[in-house]
């Protein structure tokens, strides 16, 4: 049985970690990018240092260890949830979903939809869902959810 992780919490990257972010991204995507035939650790190392940015990266630990890393870049009318891995043999201890209430208290107490994309054929398509995002359109490779705004009174 895998036991539930108790605290979650979100604390700051710096760039001389982006080698430690790039190799969990490739450890955390390399069974979905198999299984369509897309597995290129270069092409996947390439694509996250060009889009890496410290300030909108932040480690995701669990009851004090680093498990993860979650990206979000903000645009003037959303957020756009870039990254969320989570090292394979974390995940299923409810991690991923408490770092989605946090990414919602966010993005809730900015009145901004929450924009994400998930690799076709990957686990993280049902995931996005079951948090509520709505499907909004696919291409070739991937599928876009946004999870909208919910503005308190």
């Amino acid at each position: 049985m895998i036991s539930r992780i108790a605290n979650v919490r979100l604390s700051p990257t710096r760039e001389d970690e982006s080698e430690e972010l790039v190799c969990l991204r490739i450890q955390a995507m390399r069974e979905s990018l198999e299984r369509i035939g897309r597995f290129d650790p270069q092409r996947a190392r390439q694509r996250f240092l060009a889009g890496f940015v410290p300030n909108f990266t932040r480690h995701i630990l669990a009851d004090g260890e680093r498990v993860g890393f979650v990206a979000v870049k903000p645009t003037s009318d959303e957020l756009n949830l870039e990254h969320l891995y989570v090292r394979p043999e974390y995940q299923g201890r409810g991690i991923g979903s408490a770092v989605l209430a946090i990414l919602f208290e966010e993005a809730d107490s900015r009145a901004l939809p929450l924009r994400v994309s998930a690799l076709r054929d990957s686990d993280s398509n049902r995931f996005y869902l079951r948090h509520g995002f709505i499907y909004v359109e696919e291409t070739e490779w991937d599928i876009y959810y946004v999870r909208p705004a919910i503005t308190r009174k």
